[in-house]
């Protein structure tokens, strides 16, 4: 048998062995398995492992862990442990009463039946009179706090909306219902009550006051599935991406080698596509790179609206929620695929084919110069190769990518699309915090703010963090000059643990750099710099559950020291939590404050979109995009992509296309 890697996602077999030790610890009880994943060894122990691999040394054999977290005695009690899979042993059993799993497809279709049969909820629908071809479809989201109910058992929010089509693909986020209902972990309807529709509104209990659905919402503009809206564009004719000779890239496992880029390819339950080991041309870069958290909270203050406050990792699992991305549809080219493997609630490996695409693709120019004196143009046209992941969260798709470029950059893309979350509210209402996108149907603002957990090795794990600003340079007294154009650049090394502002009148700009490597050509240390997305940060006021869940959401950037289980950027369980236990938390628990300069440090960047709906956003979002990038800075002593092949017509093959008159005619060729 083929060694395991000890940063391989773990294999089926392993997951069976060690859901069968933990059985094993606890006979005759029901377990009810949520996590078993892999416990990526301590980067202590990692470091010296992966020194060796590189060097082709012989390297110490580090044992396959798994960690598990699973439920004791029908869901009443929480428990966390690790399983050493080689000793075949049980160890660092934890009471985890007090926080909730994340919650999952099949978890979620529970709650849609057991709200669909309750006999209050079928009264609700009754008083609606909905047309007859009506089909009621129930939307479980997870349970937001908002100091209305007790948060230490799990309640779900069942959101109801009318399919006016015997398609199972209609759309029926096109008509939402006026009530919701609360669901207890018991699979118990708490609740049913009727929401709000204009501003002054409130949300009250359904006591026979639900109305007759009005008639005049029914449209015929929201369907998005093509067999519903079968008209396409004939314009547009076909793309083939084709590479005669196959790709650039090559695979070994999960080990990925790609134009002087080394790297190994993780996927957890979690966080879903992780890149570890980065090297460029034999340098170390980073150790790990992986979005760390997203929070998706909705503006609308009224009940039951402020429950609508996703962490759409920490509570749904951005691993688990990934989708199958089928040859030809998601990623073009020459696809490597990789394969993910979860488990059943019983600890029965399942399998998730084709999570993750590797592909390259062409970006345009990379770099180009045209001597004015004799016109000759030198061009090379970049390469990049895309790691890429998609999960669906119940309405909204998230695209997830890495980009690797011939300048040894690289790029994180984030694209959202799917479908927008939709209220009731009533024909000719207005809110002041949702667009009204179709007859009837309010898209409520909101927010989407990631957080990528940026792990750095720059030629070496001990790193700083030097912020640079470029301000004008002091004038003297005669300000009447019109020379007094200069500027300069700032610096200054953050020596602890802190959040940190972005600053575009500035040009702030954050280097990690290893202040042991100086670069012979500048006489200053390597680095890498973060490019960050500008965003709004949270907008939700400090008082709100909304924020005091989100520590990571009040800036755009933080440093810590690295601490192997501080992975999460809102805490490790993040499902109705109530009180904060993220970045800001770790910070504020340290008996002192930590240094971060030459260390092994982490740096966070929280980026996202504030996403007022518009009517184009309907049915389909268009992908709103979002980029994050890791430049080399001084880490050369030139322009690393100057050996990049030149652009050439014999090997690209294009194609002349003429105007079909002018083709026509003769013509004097152009000197």
């Amino acid at each position: 048998m083929a060694t395991i890697h000890p940063l391989d996602p773990l294999k089926p077999y392993e997951i069976t062995q060690a859901a069968t030790i933990v059985k094993n610890h606890f006979p005759g009880a029901k377990l009810i398995f949520r996590v078993i994943t892999l416990s990526e060894p301590p980067k202590k122990e990692l470091i010296p492992f992966l020194q060796a691999e590189k060097l082709g040394k012989r390297h110490p054999v580090l044992p396959r862990v798994a960690q598990i977290q699973f439920y004791l005695d029908n869901a009443t009690q929480f428990r966390q442990a690790r399983v050493n899979l080689v000793e075949r042993k049980l160890y660092d059993l934890t009471n985890l009463d007090g926080t909730h799993a994340y919650v999952d497809a099949g978890e979620m279709q529970k709650c849609e039946a057991a709200c669909l049969k309750d006999e209050r909820v079928q009264a609700a629908i009754k008083a609606l009179q909905l047309p007859e071809e009506a089909t009621v479809v129930c939307d479980p989201w997870t349970y937001s706090p908002d100091g209305m109910n007790d948060m230490s058992r799990r309640c779900v929010m069942c959101f109801f909306y009318m399919r006016l089509s015997d398609h199972e693909d209609a759309n029926h986020y096109a008509y939402p219902l006026e009530f919701v209902a609360e669901l207890s972990d018991e699979l118990t309807v708490m609740e049913v009550l009727k929401v709000p529709s204009g501003a002054g509104e409130k949300m009250t209990p359904v006591d026979g006051n639900l109305r007759p659905f009005d008639r005049s919402k029914i449209h015929s503009t929201s369907e998005y599935h093509p067999d519903l809206v079968p008209e396409r564009r004939t314009s547009v004719k076909p793309y083939n991406v084709t590479q005669s000779d196959g790709p650039s890239f090559q695979s070994s496992g999960n080990l990925i080698n790609w134009e002087k880029w080394r790297f190994r390819v993780g996927f957890n339950y979690r966080e879903g596509l992780v890149i570890h080991d980065v090297t460029y041309d034999g340098r170390q870069v980073f150790h790990r790179l992986s979005l760390s958290e997203m929070f998706v909270p909705y503006g609308d203050p009224r009940a039951p609206y402020p429950r609508k406050a996703a962490f759409d990792f920490g509570n749904n699992g951005g691993g688990v929620n990934a989708n199958n991305l089928g040859l030809g549809c998601d990623c073009l080219g020459h696809i490597k695929y990789f394969n993910f493997w979860h488990h059943t609630n019983d600890g029965v490996p399942l399998e998730m084919p084709n999570v993750v695409c590797c592909h390259e693709i062409d970006d345009g120019i990379l770099w180009k110069h045209t001597n004015y004196r004799t016109q000759n143009a030198v061009v090379t046209r970049s390469r990049v190769l895309v790691l890429q992941t998609i999960i669906t969260v119940s309405n909204y798709e998230y695209i997830f990518a890495f980009h690797f470029n011939q300048a040894a950059e690289i790029t994180y893309e984030v694209r959202a699309t799917g479908i927008l979350s939709t209220a009731f509210i009533d024909v000719g209402d207005k809110v002041p915090y949702g667009t009204t996108v179709a007859p009837g149907v309010m898209a409520p603002y909101h927010q989407h703010l990631f957080s990528l957990r940026i792990d750095p090795a720059i030629d070496g794990y001990k790193n700083s963090l030097l912020v640079e600003e470029s301000h004008p340079m002091p004038v003297d007294d005669d300000r009447s000059s019109k020379t007094n154009v200069g500027y300069i650049t700032k610096k200054e090394y953050v020596d602890h643990e802190t959040p940190l502002d972005t600053d575009n009148r500035s040009a702030r700009v954050f280097k990690i750099v290893n202040e042991s490597v100086i670069n012979p050509i500048t006489d200053g240390p390597v680095g890498y710099k973060l490019v960050p997305h500008y965003s709004q940060m949270l907008l939700a006021d400090p008082s709100s559950f909304h924020s005091i869940r989100s520590e990571f959401c009040d800036y755009p950037v933080w440093v810590t020291r690295h601490h192997d289980q501080e992975l999460f950027a809102a805490g490790e369980h993040t499902l109705q939590s109530e009180t904060g236990s993220g970045i800001a938390t770790w910070i504020k628990s340290r008996q002192a404050p930590l240094s971060v300069r030459d260390e092994d440090l982490v740096l966070w960047h929280t980026f996202g979109t504030t996403h007022n709906p518009r009517v184009e956003d309907w049915p389909v979002m268009p992908v709103e995009k979002m980029a994050v990038s890791l430049k080399p800075i001084n880490f050369f002593t030139r322009n690393p992509a100057l050996d990049v092949p030149i652009s050439n017509q014999a090997v690209n093959k294009s194609v002349l296309v003429t105007d079909k008159v002018e083709s026509l005619c003769c013509r004097t060729p152009r000197l």
